[in-house]
């Protein structure tokens, strides 16, 4: 018994000595060993998965959040990596996932919470990067036609139509971007900033262009002259959160030197005021109202022999629409009303001849339906119906001249994402006049506005527009009026636009055969010296080919301008 007590080694021995050195040691080898392995995940790794900054205070964010505010949120099925994610995408936090709270289901605060960091300000990755100098802007979203009273032509690429402004030079024209909520959005540094006056922005503007027109008569061996042009524009936008107004008011007065016979040197104004009125959710209320002071083109053949100035003529009117939503379906009814009112035509011996036989009203209404088959394709349907009422039954020649018309067209409105947005429809009108010696006016048309973003730097824009004119030409019922036209827009730099254009048109002469066949063509070239100036230079070329003899001509027409806008 003594002897195996005798076996068990002691600490107070040199054999206990050497027992305890070796335990320091194995003690020691382990620490530095941690020591070590602290210094090497310090150290970078080329090979792990990297976390930045950011990422590391929105973990520390997120793990401060109350265990009860944490609770209250519920996990979101699809959402973006979390921050510990790194690059490799896997999570080791255990860390409950949160979805942003919306205006209407806020969570409740709660007393001593750490500040959250919302979506806006979270992460790099959602704030747009810094526009670049080469890139265009992207163009707003262009307002439907339907629910205008007539599809706009100013500064289109359309031939010149009956009406139309003599003058208007520059790039494709879009309606001016509301107030940018988000300052990091890209934006484009020469548009105009417009002014502020309570819920409204204004967008003032005026240009100056002159330049010299070798045939402005618009007739064969025509005469050239220089020409001037002052053209005021306003345009006003409401910021409302609910219902729209807008307003777009355009005039010019465009004066020849020398002056010919009959005088060229006309007034034209075209203003439209819109509003909306939001009902409901689904059920909205359109209003506009409308005014357009223009004269006939020169040479057109309503015009009387012997004029000493353009008879000057103005059409007003109002439409009243109401639309509602069925999930995606959309249904459209709308009212219009017109007048439109000559002045009396001044003969060169110094006599006046009455225009009341072309004074008329025009009441009309249309149907439409549209359905959205996909994202930023809504095709629809439309029916329109309209009468003209004449305030004399009979014209100068003893024709009737009150006539109905109906038009049935189908058509596509596009929002693709804003690289292709706009409407284009076709469909075939029928025009019955209450004159038996008339015969009926039906045709093909077409009317529309496309505008395809092909590049940050190329903006492309197709128009297209049919009208049924009133004519007093004898035996001649009306003049179906067809266009369509191209414009191709190239941004050298965001300061220097330079321009393409073409155009072609008919003029069918209902009830005599004739058509004139109109061809245009035109170079233009934009220079943006800051948000305020602009300068403006075109070559334009005309050419109209009749199939009557005698009817032909051509023009070219030079133009340097300024525009000048806040």
């Amino acid at each position: 018994m003594e002897a195996e007590v005798r076996d068990v080694p002691r600490f107070d021995t040199p054999r206990s000595s050497a027992w305890r050195g070796v335990c320091l040691l194995i003690a020691a080898g382990l620490l530095l060993g941690h020591v070590n392995a602290l210094a090497q995940s310090a150290s970078p790794d080329p090979f792990a998965p990297q976390v930045d900054t950011e990422q590391k205070n929105r973990l520390r964010l997120r793990t401060l959040q109350p265990r009860a505010q944490a609770q209250a949120d519920q996990p979101t099925p699809v959402a973006p990596l979390p921050p510990s994610a790194g690059i490799t995408g896997f999570d080791a936090t255990n860390a409950r996932k949160k979805v942003k709270p919306t205006r209407s289901a806020k969570p409740p605060a709660t007393l001593g919470a750490a500040p959250t960091m919302t979506q806006h300000d979270a992460s790099p990755s959602t704030t747009a990067p810094p526009p670049s100098p080469y890139q265009a802007p992207v163009p707003p979203l262009p307002t439907p036609e339907y629910m205008r009273g007539s599809v706009d032509l100013s500064n289109s690429a359309l031939p010149p139509m009956p009406g139309a402004p003599p003058v208007d030079i520059g790039p494709i024209r879009t309606p001016p971007k509301k107030r940018n909520a988000h300052p990091d959005e890209p934006d484009d540094p020469y548009a105009a900033l417009g002014i502020r006056a309570g819920a409204f922005d204004l967008y003032p503007a005026v240009e100056f262009i002159g330049g010299y027109n070798t045939n402005p008569g618009g007739v064969p061996d025509g005469k050239g002259a220089w020409l001037y042009s002052v053209m005021p524009e306003l345009i006003v936008n409401s910021n409302w959160p609910r219902h729209e107004f807008k307003a777009e008011l355009r005039g010019s007065y465009t004066g020849y030197t020398p002056e010919q016979v009959p005088t060229l040197s006309r007034p034209y104004f075209n203003g439209k005021i819109d509003g909306r009125i939001d009902v409901t959710h689904d059920t909205k209320v359109d209003l506009e109202t409308r005014v357009l002071v223009s004269t006939d083109n020169p040479g057109s053949p309503n015009l009387q022999v012997g004029l000493a100035k353009l008879p000057i003529y103005t059409t007003f009117g109002g439409t009243a629409g109401v639309t509602h939503a069925f999930n995606r379906f959309e249904l459209s009814l709308k009212g219009d009303a017109e007048r439109t009112v000559y002045q009396e035509s001044t003969l060169t011996d110094g006599t006046t001849v009455s225009n009341d036989d072309r004074n008329y009203d025009q009441i009309g209404g249309a149907l439409r339906g549209s359905y959205e088959l996909l994202p930023g394709v809504k095709p629809f349907a439309e029916l329109e119906t309209d009468s003209r009422v004449h305030d004399l039954e009979t014209d100068s020649f003893g024709f009737q001249r009150d006539s109905r018309g109906v038009t049935a067209s189908v058509g596509t409105s596009l929002s693709l994402d804003r690289w292709l947005t706009g409407e284009i429809a076709i469909g075939e009108t029928r025009r019955v006049y209450d004159d038996p010696r008339f015969a009926a006016l039906t045709g093909l048309v077409g009317n529309g506005s496309l505008i395809w973003t092909a590049t940050a730097l190329t903006t492309v824009k197709f128009t297209a527009s049919s009208t049924v004119g009133e004519s007093t030409v004898p035996d001649v019922s009306g003049v179906l009026y067809r266009d369509v036209g191209l414009q191709v827009d190239h941004a050298f730099r965001r300061w220097l636009i330079g321009s393409v254009k073409a155009g072609f048109g008919t003029d069918d002469y209902v009830g005599i055969g004739r058509i004139d066949t109109r061809y245009s063509a035109g170079l233009g070239l934009t220079y943006k010296v800051n948000r305020t100036v602009q300068i403006k230079g075109e070559f334009r070329q005309d050419w109209l080919r009749s199939n009557q003899p005698g009817n032909d001509y051509t023009a070219s027409t030079f133009l340097l301008g300024m525009r000048f806008q806040e």
